[in-house]
């Protein structure tokens, strides 16, 4: 199915499996996860839509094929994984039990695809990363943002585009509809996770409000998604640089009472490996396997992403130009 297709589908669909009212900070696709089930102040995490597009996948020999010997021998990827809210990743009704949401569904989809059996592991979205190089996991997930920074250390296989966005608490209208440049956010306290694509733009583009004659923004950094959403709610920070598909998912729940601003910077998400993976083709030809057979556009539209899909695979490439 062709992109088009796909988005024309998502524009009708999307929304089809609505989920529970959720006062919680949407997983951030390219930062932070939180501590595994973490949730704000009050909050009760959401039921997972009962569709299973997952489970008719089966092995594909020649996606297999590309896998190593020793990997092929052992049946077995060591997955780092950074589950936080829908819908990348999340505790079903905040049970600590299976996680479910589009990043759990992919990477099931392309273990069944491989003839692999994931051994998922809860870990931190900063701490993935460097545990890649070490050897601790051989794939992280956690929606990582391709960034041409992260490109130095970290092989990546695209399976989605999302990317970088704002959100206010309801009501707030300081910074209008939507945050095009960073002086809008001169003066304010921006809120976002510890270790992110967020962090990183924020600091690296401070001076903005130097430039322009503007007091600084302040950036504080959160360790939990839940304790950044109740920072906003609680009025300690401004606004929140976040995932879009996250904000944008958050936003739609009354309960959280946040207000989406629109995309800042499109990035491709994908699977994270250690530079010089052998992994990376075998994954790649999972993704556009699922992509042909349709099974990748039903996992989209069970989880509300579906103008998120991507065309194809790609492995490593360059991260989008800012706008």
């Amino acid at each position: 199915m062709n992109l088009p297709a796909i988005r024309a589908i998502g524009s009708r669909l999307r929304l089809a499996a609505p989920l529970a009212l959720l006062p919680v900070l949407a997983l951030t696709a390219c930062g932070s996860g939180g501590a595994p089930g973490a949730t704000a102040v009050g909050a009760r995490a959401s039921a997972a839509p009962t569709d299973d597009p997952v489970a008719a996948v089966r092995t594909v020999d020649s996606a297999a094929a590309l896998l190593p010997d020793d990997v092929r021998a052992s049946g077995t990827l060591r997955v780092g994984s950074s589950v936080g809210t829908p819908p990348g990743a999340y505790y079903p009704n905040g049970a600590d039990k299976e996680p479910a949401g589009q990043d759990i569904d992919l990477a099931d989809a392309v273990a069944k695809v491989l003839g692999l059996r994931l051994e998922r592991q809860d870990a931190s979205f900063e701490t993935i990363l460097p545990a890649l190089g070490s050897g601790k996991y051989d794939v992280g997930t956690g929606n990582f943002g391709v960034t041409a920074e992260r490109l130095k250390t970290i092989d990546f296989v695209t399976y989605i585009n999302d990317g970088q966005g704002f959100a206010v608490r309801t009501g707030n209208t300081a910074l209008g509809s939507k945050v095009t440049d960073l002086t809008q956010l001169c003066g304010l306290t921006v809120g976002t996770g510890a270790g992110t694509t967020f962090e990183a733009t924020l600091t690296a583009r401070k001076g903005v409000c130097a430039e322009a004659g503007k007091e600084p923004y302040e950036v504080q950094v959160y360790a939990e998604n839940g304790a950044t959403l109740t920072a906003l709610q609680q009025g300690r920070i401004d606004v929140i640089m976040s995932t879009i598909n996250g904000l944008r998912h958050q936003a739609a729940q009354p309960a959280s009472r946040t207000t989406f601003l629109g995309e800042f910077h499109r990035l491709d998400v994908g699977f994270a490996f250690k530079k010089g993976s052998p992994l990376t083709a075998a994954f790649q030809a999972a993704v556009n396997e699922l992509i042909k057979d349709g099974t990748y556009a039903r996992i989209l539209e069970k989880w509300g992403t579906t103008e998120s899909a991507i065309d194809t695979s790609r492995i490593n490439p360059p991260e989008y130009p800012k706008s």
